[in-house]
């Protein structure tokens, strides 16, 4: 009886029952799709810090900035003689250096041992960035031009235009004692081993499984750093998907050092608290030791991260969530409104209905029962709704943030991309061609099981809400109204 009453009123109420359920919909979508953009926000944020951050790190201690000019790589030098001249007068040059990063500032090795000094420190390693770049390439003897008439002897041949190329790749030199806390704790060995305490002071290196297999190096292989031949101990790759390594080619710390010829100088410390609550008494204590140095915490990074990753989280989280509770509220008023009305339109069917037995509970049950059941059936559409949505955004998969990386020279990649050489002419401009990398970061929008339930749960609410105010208006109603609305 109860069933098929409800199942009368209901198909005899169509439009309402459509706008009811349709208003529901709209801000139940409109929930979900906000939740799981707020969640693809968060994942592409922890996505962007995993890029810096190795686990187990929880600060970093880097040099103040270079000032303009300093720490820019040196000039190639090539004296009287150098490179190699063939038979047809054409001379093959060559040079490698490493190099400190430009505009990256040092720290002195002993400030390592002020920072493990310091209380709530668990543990610290330091770690120098390094530029390898190599210039290569061929210069042609040009003619020499005849002097006949003059009583000058024949000019020496000079040289002419050249093809010349500068390949360079990202170096981290690492203290290989020190695994835990930095760069390698956040990579897993897909090849070989790792840097080993052993390998101090030894021509060993690991690479990034990325730029091994663009430059189609393995282990066993030998890389040239600065002129110097390492031998390949072991091939990285990042422990997250989303995440790139630190570098390109990872080598002892004392190794690093004496290539660039920078003495113990250290670019970055990386720093592991004894505890989460530690870490901003630690921050505290480090900045006021080194007030030179720059301390950095994940908080801080994640407060820093700009363009529009953050424009897009806040978006998400300001208006997306207010524009959602908004439009819930809008719905849940809508179809109490719509109810309340439906009942004043129906008082000489509920005062008839008390008048031949009816109990006020039986006659907010069959109200609310209504009420429910348009809003399951607009929890349903806007579910729907919802995951299609979802599903149109990670096939789009936008991007919205670009994270641009230090600019290399003639380099096409970041940390851990392809290192391709870039190439230049001295034939035109005379001057190498700067390229920047890039990092995209693409929006998602995971769907999580307690976001469903809750969209579920919020349209069921709804529609009893609905129905108690809709209920409690019916159960005013006495049959003396009904009998006289009759008449």
């Amino acid at each position: 009886m109860y069933w098929t009453y409800l199942r009368r009123e209901l198909g005899g109420r169509t439009k309402q029952t459509v706008i009811v359920a349709s208003g529901l919909a709209i801000a139940i979508a409109l929930v979900i799709v906000v939740n799981s953009l707020s969640a693809g926000v968060r994942q592409a944020q922890e996505a962007t810090l995993a890029a810096v951050y190795g686990v187990g790190t929880d600060l970093t201690v880097t040099g103040a900035a270079a000032a303009p000019g300093e720490g820019a790589p040196g000039r190639f030098d090539f004296s009287e003689g150098g490179g190699e001249t063939g038979d047809d007068g054409t001379t093959t040059l060559a040079q490698s250096r490493l190099t400190v990063e430009p505009g990256r500032g040092t720290l002195d090795a002993s400030v390592l041992d002020e920072v493990s000094s310091i209380d709530g420190v668990a543990a610290a390693a330091g770690a120098l960035s390094l530029t390898d770049m190599t210039f290569s390439g061929e210069l042609p003897q040009a003619p020499a031009q005849s002097a006949e008439g003059t009583g000058e002897p024949p000019a020496r041949g000079g040289f002419g235009g050249g093809s010349f190329d500068v390949d360079s790749f990202s170096v981290l030199g690492i203290d290989p004692s020190a695994a835990s806390v930095g760069p390698l704790s956040a990579v897993e060995v897909t090849e070989g081993r790792a840097l080993a305490e052993s390998d101090a002071g030894a021509d060993v290196a690991v690479l990034d499984a990325s730029y091994a297999t663009s430059q189609g190096l393995a282990v066993g292989d030998t890389i040239d750093v600065a002129g110097t031949g390492m031998e390949i101990v072991g091939i990285v790759a990042s422990s997250s998907s989303d995440a790139d390594t630190a570098a390109q080619v990872y080598l002892p710390l004392d190794v690093a050092q004496g290539l660039a010829g920078t003495g113990e100088v250290l670019s970055t410390i990386y720093v592991q608290a004894e505890g989460a609550a530690d870490i901003p008494a630690v921050q505290s204590a480090l900045e006021a030791k080194l007030p030179d140095a720059t301390v950095s915490s994940q908080s801080d990074l994640a407060a820093g991260i700009s363009g529009s990753l953050a424009s897009a989280s806040s978006l998400i989280t300001s208006l997306g969530t207010w524009l959602s509770i908004l439009m819930l509220g809008v719905a849940v008023l809508m179809a109490v409104l719509f109810t309340i009305s439906g009942v004043a339109r129906r008082t000489r069917e509920f005062g008839t209905l008390k008048a031949i037995g009816w109990s006020n509970r039986r006659v907010v049950g069959q109200v609310a029962g209504e009420s429910l059941v348009q809003g399951l059936l607009g929890g349903a559409a806007g579910l729907v709704i919802g995951l299609a949505t979802i599903w149109a955004i990670n096939v789009a998969s936008p991007t919205i943030s670009t994270t641009p990386a230090a600019a290399q020279p003639g380099a096409g990649a970041g940390p851990a991309g392809d290192g391709a050489p870039g190439g230049f002419g001295m034939g035109g401009s005379g001057g190498p061609t700067f390229s920047s990398s890039a990092t995209d970061v693409v929006l998602s929008a995971p769907l999580t099981v307690w976001v469903v339930v809750a969209a579920v749960g919020l349209a069921a609410l709804a529609g009893l809400v609905a129905g108690a105010f809709g209920g409690w208006r019916a159960a005013r109603l006495s049959p003396a109204e009904a009998l006289r609305a009759i008449a």
